[in-house]
């Protein structure tokens, strides 16, 4: 990482922004800006700002868990290899560095499951469960993934 450019996925947002050196008048309202970049009053960052580590994280982990949601309940031999396979390249690619290391540490510990829809999500929550506890985040309950990726809550609140 450079130290005059930090990386972004690397940092999360307030860090990032302190290490630009840039002075925020507290009391300025953040911007918002519409399709063709006119700027509108409000409380949030820009949407289309590149992502930074707890953002990247957020995303990743809705993008994996969705995947391992629609994943076959009875993969071929050639799924079950992709997948394993996706995921050991996904580790080596991942823009931040040392969560990427992270992971590749833990798929040598942890293969990832590949059996079935149901392995591979219950793989991967406990894989998501190991990095919430590094950062002191609430464990999830595995029971609950193909309500929360997949199907929806059973109080209908997602229909």
């Amino acid at each position: 990482m450079n130290p005059e450019r930090p990386c972004r996925t690397c940092t999360d947002f307030k860090t990032w922004a302190k290490l630009q050196k840039k002075t925020y008048d507290s009391e300025k309202i953040a911007q918002k800006y519409d399709e063709d970049g006119t700027a509108i009053a409000s409380n949030r960052k820009r949407l289309d700002c590149p992502l930074d580590k707890d953002e990247l994280g957020s995303a990743t982990w809705s993008f994996l868990h969705t995947m391992a949601a629609y994943y076959p309940d009875k993969p071929t031999s050639q799924e079950s290899i992709d997948m394993k396979t996706f995921f050991n390249v996904f580790s080596k690619f991942y823009p931040c560095a040392p969560c990427a290391e992270d992971l590749r540490q833990q798929l040598k510990k942890t293969p990832p499951q590949t059996e079935s829809q149901k392995e591979l999500s219950q793989w991967l929550c406990k894989i998501h469960n190991e990095v919430n506890k590094k950062l002191g985040k609430k464990l999830f309950d595995c029971k609950l993934v193909d309500q929360r990726w997949k199907d929806g809550w059973l109080d209908g609140s997602c229909d």
